[in-house]
């Protein structure tokens, strides 16, 4: 799977240790930034992400912040853009199973790197249910049009 992956400076440390751990499952990674710990606007990290992946440049996004809240804000005003806040393994599955997310978002203040992991890849292995869903998300996606 191609995936984008971009933090802001505070979950930096955290974006590096995620890439080499998706790597080390065979995924492609592209690095998005940023590239160090000097103070940078998640807004612009967040913006970059979501549209290559709404583009089609990689299959998922990760998104990575203090928090993961205003990464997810931020991406999901991009119209094809269906960002999720994962707080643990159910809310992980629950982003890809029944609300199709494209893009995991997580906190580096809020969960250790470990578990970190262990939600994405619950989220990337987790298939989108479909049926009941998609009139959901149908009206989710509707929204960018209006």
């Amino acid at each position: 799977m191609k995936i984008i992956l971009g933090s802001d400076h505070a979950a930096f440390k955290v974006k590096e240790q995620i890439k080499a751990y998706l790597r080390s499952l065979g995924h492609d990674v592209t690095d998005a930034g940023t590239d160090n710990e000097k103070p940078c606007d998640y807004p612009d990290i967040a913006e970059k992400v979501a549209r290559a992946v709404v583009k089609g440049e990689g299959d998922r996004g990760v998104l990575l912040c203090g928090t993961g809240i205003g990464m997810a804000m931020t991406a999901n005003r991009i119209p094809g853009a269906l960002a999720a806040t994962v707080h643990d393994r159910v809310t992980a599955e629950a982003a890809r199973k029944h609300t199709n997310a494209n893009i995991f978002c997580a906190g580096a203040w809020v969960l250790p790197t470990g578990e970190i992991e262990n939600c994405l890849k619950v989220f990337l292995e987790t298939r989108f249910e479909g049926g009941r869903h998609d009139k959901r998300i149908a009206k989710i996606l509707k929204l960018d049009k209006k």
